[in-house]
């Protein structure tokens, strides 16, 4: 049996001059009918005004092109680390950044924002856990959205926190509002950090159903990994390049338990150029192409 609603698109930019509506017409011509965007630089809190961002102009194509705008995910910056209290000036700051992050991302129109949970940097995990949980409360508590946090698998690099599904569970259990709080699995993220995707992906599904919960599984991340079961290094590569590999990650996407939910393709770009539009095609037809070549 196979996913017969699958939602396949990719990570897209927003920049000038088009900005939202460039980045639609960017999903478009991938053939996505979803797609994930920053709503401004990941690695920086400055953000343009929305209305300065087209965004009626991008929602009046999503709606035209019959894409269900609540597939569409919305990332947060990477600079938000709610895992740490070692400094209350960082910790408030990620609050605000997720509160407006949250607000912004319900301007689109979109209903899912991903969070990467942070680093508890040398402090222990259950520390960060319990920090990045407080935080959620104290944000969804106050931005005034119905929008979804959807807190991402982590591969184990360093000291992040949301290595395992238990750690993930862990942070949604101490947080208030659980109806807002989900996950998103990222198939390069819990290969590194030892699940086996690419020989027992029906077993690692069935331990997060039994752990945190399909029900709690927002979104997908489809990307194959540069580096062995294991390696807690989290080097993205094209789908079917690396140690996962393109059969696995075909039965991810078609996986019946896997139905309705938005998969997002974060794989690096090659010859400096997109490679989602060829990744799309063969992770919905099941024929791979040798396309770098």
């Amino acid at each position: 049996m196979e996913n017969k609603e699958i939602y396949l698109g990719s990570h897209v930019g927003m920049g000038a001059p088009d900005y939202y509506l460039g980045s639609v017409k960017e999903a478009l011509s991938y053939g996505s009918n979803t797609f994930m965007f920053y709503t401004g630089a990941p690695q920086n809190s400055f953000r343009k005004p929305l209305n300065e961002l087209k965004i009626h102009e991008g929602r009046k194509l999503i709606e035209e092109s019959g894409i269900d705008e609540s597939k569409i995910v919305v990332h947060a910056p990477y600079i938000i680390n709610a895992a740490n209290r070692s400094s209350l000036e960082i910790y408030e700051k990620s609050i605000e950044l997720i509160i407006s992050e949250l607000r912004r991302t319900y301007a689109f129109g979109a209903k899912i924002m991903v969070l990467h949970p942070g680093s508890h940097v040398g402090f222990g995990s259950d520390y960060g856990i319990s920090a990045l949980a407080e935080a959620l409360d104290v944000a969804l508590a106050n931005d005034g959205t119905d929008v979804k946090i959807a807190i991402e698998t982590m591969a184990g690099k360093g000291k992040e926190i949301g290595i395992t599904f238990e750690e993930v569970e862990s942070i949604i259990e101490k947080c208030k509002f659980k109806d807002r709080i989900g996950v998103c699995l990222d198939t390069c993220h819990i290969s590194d950090a030892g699940y086996d995707v690419k020989e027992r992906f029906a077993e690692v599904i069935e331990k997060f159903d039994k752990v945190i919960g399909i029900n709690r599984l927002l979104v997908v991340h489809v990307n194959d990994s540069k580096n062995p079961i294991g390696a807690h290094k989290d080097r993205h590569e094209n789908i079917g390049y690396g140690f996962i590999g393109f059969d696995a990650l075909y039965h991810v996407v078609h996986h019946p338990k896997l139905s309705g939910i938005p998969m997002i393709l974060e794989t690096p770009y090659y010859n400096e150029k997109a490679p989602y539009k060829q990744e799309i095609e063969m992770l919905r037809s099941g024929k791979f192409v040798n396309w770098r070549d």
